[in-house]
């Protein structure tokens, strides 16, 4: 449903529908009718089918303890080899798995026969510094061949990776080796990022001199700039050093189908950020079942997914869902506004990328830069080798759609506008390109086998038209497997006593048309922020800036932004004065700075206003609500009579 309220449909183009791999509504709802009626043996007969096992499975859906689902438990695989060894092993080995491009245009690539004898090297050189299964591994790194390499590396010796964004700051790297008990660190010497150098290593210094890192015995830095960072003996070692001399074969460690593949931390409202656990074979499953079933991907195409592996995007749809299906790929280090506007359009004119999935943010970064600067316009450009385009990370405003559609597609391409979460895995929600007829600013319907409904607060199912809690009905490979070393805080997220653990709360809110019967997603129920894309939890945010010494109080709630989806505004109580013109200016910078530095660049506070109090209820709870209403610019329609200072309110509105 559009943002007007009517409903416009863009028929899937014809001849792609006829070479699709699922074609047509018939084949869809085939799939849809056998996963109701043997649901456990639809996804069997795909684990089957589309992954390599070492040791086969016998069970499929293991239910005794939920909600802590086990699929397919008595398998043992190892996804390292799914995704390059079976691929060689099948005539693969000469064909590029990886196009990578750096921020200044340098130009490199692999192919999957010299990705895997990189994978081994790493590999056997972790296991020579005596990491083993099951150890934890925080890698850190610029976005490029050697983050992929390092998750696989870790894959082959079943180690349990967890990646942290580049542009997370020190104190996140901190947090997040102390939680999971990382024994190595995986990183660079410095990324470069629109023009600039961005200090990788001496984070994780800066990390370390925090405190409670103990566990980490080696920390490994590749070599990217050549920029100067400290190296302390013993521990530190460089990436060369450490791959110099290793065997470029490493037999894998066959593990478990419920070996912990990875854990990635997401935002919470709790502050803390949450270390989600997938499972290697379930979690490996749904990547390559939604990359060949989403994406149509054919042997032929050029892939580009431009998340960076630090997301779960780059996780599952750049890492091991097109490698696990054997596709080339494109891998891009920079910006999309580096050197200018027109880089994302140069590089699939210059590379000849066939399918690519971006986020909204990122699209209306570009149609902003193309209304300004036209020479930058992607109908400059020749996207004639596009066939296909999909967005990720939020919803995707009906506006945007259609000028994707139109301007970046020329009209032919379908668009998969994807929904799905850190906890998901993959696709949960999403148009499959040779059967949905699509919507602007609608993710359309349940992908195969994936049971999707949307319920009030009691757990009763809402009628069509009317807005509600979407949830998941029945568990699914790819799920969550609880939040590591909390799995009380798993079940309180996620089957919450409200609904009996009946079903998996994804924490959204949706609503279904009535007519086509599509899901559009309306946004977080939580306490968390989606800022291009990506999910900061508000108490994160606040205990940032209270951590600051001129803070007394802060609060944070979203609002819409044209250009990042929700932006951050902060409304702080200072121990001193409320500062005024170019002191609040220059108080404003600096807690910004200051965010920054404490979670990340991506968690600046958009907007800081100064108040001598926040709106409280007399029991002394933040009224949130208004302070919502006041970021947005709305009036306050709401009932204040609770409120302990109703003037505040004026005061944080100017």
């Amino acid at each position: 449903m559009s943002e007007n309220g009517s409903t416009q449909l863009f028929q899937p183009p014809v001849d792609f529908v006829k070479q699709a791999t699922i074609s047509g509504m018939g084949a869809y709802e085939a799939l849809c009718a056998e996963a109701r009626s043997d649901y456990t043996g639809y996804w069997a007969r795909l684990a089957r089918e589309h992954v390599t096992w070492k040791e086969p499975f016998t069970q499929v859906l293991d239910e005794t303890n939920a909600p802590f689902f086990k699929w397919f438990a008595d398998g043992k695989l190892n996804a390292s080899y799914n995704c390059l060894d079976r691929n060689i092993e099948a005539g693969l080995g000469d064909k590029v798995a990886i196009l990578s491009e750096t921020d200044d245009g340098a130009l490199r690539s692999v192919t999957y026969k010299q990705l895997l004898a990189r994978v081994c090297q790493l590999a056997n050189g972790l296991r020579a510094r005596g990491i083993k299964k099951g150890d934890r591994v925080i890698i850190y790194m610029a976005m490029g061949i050697e983050g992929v390499v390092a998750m696989l590396a870790c894959a082959r010796i079943g180690a349990i990776h967890s990646v942290v964004f580049g542009g997370f700051s020190a104190q996140s790297v901190r947090d997040r080796i102390n939680d999971a008990g990382a024994v190595a660190v995986l990183t660079t010497d410095e990324q470069c990022r629109g023009g600039k150098k961005l200090p990788l290593k001496p984070a994780v210094d800066e990390a370390i001199a925090l405190g409670g890192c103990e566990t980490v015995k080696t920390i490994v830095v590749f070599k990217r700039t050549g920029g100067e960072c400290a190296m302390v003996p013993s521990r530190d070692v460089w990436w060369d050093d450490v791959v110099a001399g290793q065997p470029e074969q490493c037999d894998p460690e066959w593990v478990e189908a419920e070996h912990p593949l990875f854990l990635l931390y997401t935002s919470g409202s709790t502050g803390k950020p949450k270390g989600v656990q997938h499972s290697t074979a379930g979690y490996l499953l749904h990547a390559i079942v939604t990359t060949k079933w989403t994406f149509d991907l054919k042997p032929h195409d050029i892939f580009w997914c431009t998340a960076d592996i630090g997301w779960i995007t780059g996780h599952t749809y750049v890492t091991y869902g097109p490698l696990a299906c054997g596709a080339t790929q494109m891998v891009f280090e920079g910006v999309p506004t580096y050197p200018d506007a027109g880089r994302f359009w140069k590089m699939i004119e210059t590379h000849k990328v066939s399918i690519f999935y971006t986020a909204p943010t990122a699209i209306r970064s570009l149609i902003k830069a193309a209304d300004t600067t036209p020479a930058v316009a992607p109908t400059n450009y020749d996207l004639s080798s596009l066939r296909l385009l999909g967005t990720v990370g939020e919803p995707i405003n009906p506006a945007a759609w259609l000028w994707y559609y139109n301007n970046v597609g020329g009209g032919h391409c379908p668009i998969v506008d994807t929904f799905w979460q850190t906890e998901t895995g993959g696709h949960m929600i999403t148009p499959l390109p040779g059967v949905t007829p699509m919507v602007p600013g609608s993710c359309t319907l349940p992908f195969p086998g994936i049971a999707a409904t949307i319920v009030d607060e009691t757990g009763t199912e809402v009628p069509p038209g009317k807005g509600g809690l979407f949830v998941v009905t029945k568990p699914w490979p790819s799920m969550i497997r609880t939040i590591w070393n909390d799995p009380e805080r798993f079940k309180r997220s996620y089957y919450p006593d409200d609904f009996q653990g009946r079903y998996y709360l994804a924490g959204d809110g949706a609503v279904r048309d009535a007519t086509t019967g599509y899901f559009t997603i309306t946004g977080r129920i939580d306490d968390v922020l989606n800022v291009s894309g990506h999910r900061l939890g508000t108490m994160e945010v606040e205990s940032a800036l209270v951590s600051h010494p001129m803070v007394a109080e802060a609060a944070v709630v979203g609002r819409p932004d044209d250009l990042t989806g929700e932006a951050i505004c902060a409304f702080v109580v200072l121990k001193g004065a409320r500062p005024v013109g170019e002191a609040a200016a220059k108080t404003v910078k600096e807690l910004q700075d200051h965010v920054a530095k404490a979670i990340g660049g991506i968690a600046k506070p958009k907007d800081i206003r100064f108040g001598e109090n926040l709106p409280k209820t007399r029991s002394g709870k933040i009224m949130r609500r208004l302070l919502r209403a006041l970021a947005k610019g709305e009036t306050v329609a709401q009932d204040v009579s609770t409120l302990e200072n109703p003037a505040i309110l004026e005061q944080l509105r100017a």
